[in-house]
């Protein structure tokens, strides 16, 4: 009787333990997804576009905000796409987006289409391509003020290392 339990209870657990690690793997790949997709501006960058990220982000990692004004949040796995891997989500006050690892700026502008920028901002950035998002894609006028989204990719010395591959607003004035 009591061996009859002891399986019971051990088939119980590891039938919860099976489901907690497919749980965790879908999470996993929706987190996955959702940090790219917003990296690639899917859906165009918008204060809520923004929140919806920065809430799964936050259920999963705490962030540094140490360098470039921005939040970093280590995650707990690494996440991939199209060859590019990462492991830390991005935020500014104008952008979200990865860090990808190595510097990968010209292998992302030719995955993506992005063209060289005209400037360096002010010398942070070493390598920059961007693109902009198509009229239909922009923000309603109004909704965020005057100004563009686009995909950026960036290297340079202030991240050693990694690329910036984000979803920007830039304001025009």
């Amino acid at each position: 009787m009591h061996n009859a339990q002891f399986i019971r209870h051990a088939a119980f657990s590891a039938c919860v333990a099976f489901a907690a690690f497919q749980a965790g793997q879908v999470l996993a790949d929706s987190a996955n997804d959702k940090f790219f997709d917003a990296a690639l501006c899917k859906p165009p960058y918008t204060m809520t576009s923004a929140m919806k990220i920065y809430d799964v982000v936050e259920a999963l990692a705490k962030p540094d905000t140490s360098s470039l004004g921005a939040a970093i949040y280590k995650l707990p796995n690494q996440i991939d796409r199209d060859g590019f891997k990462s492991t830390e989500v991005f935020f500014a006050s104008n952008a979200v987006g990865i860090l990808v690892e190595g510097e990968r700026a010209d292998d992302l502008a030719a995955k993506y289409g992005l063209k060289p920028e005209t400037s360096d901002l002010l010398g942070t950035s070493t390598k920059g391509y961007s693109r902009e998002l198509p009229a239909d894609l922009q923000p309603e006028p109004g909704m965020a003020g005057p100004g563009k989204v686009s995909i950026v990719a960036r290297q340079g010395n202030a991240l050693p290392g990694k690329t910036l591959l984000a979803c920007e607003f830039v304001q025009e004035f």
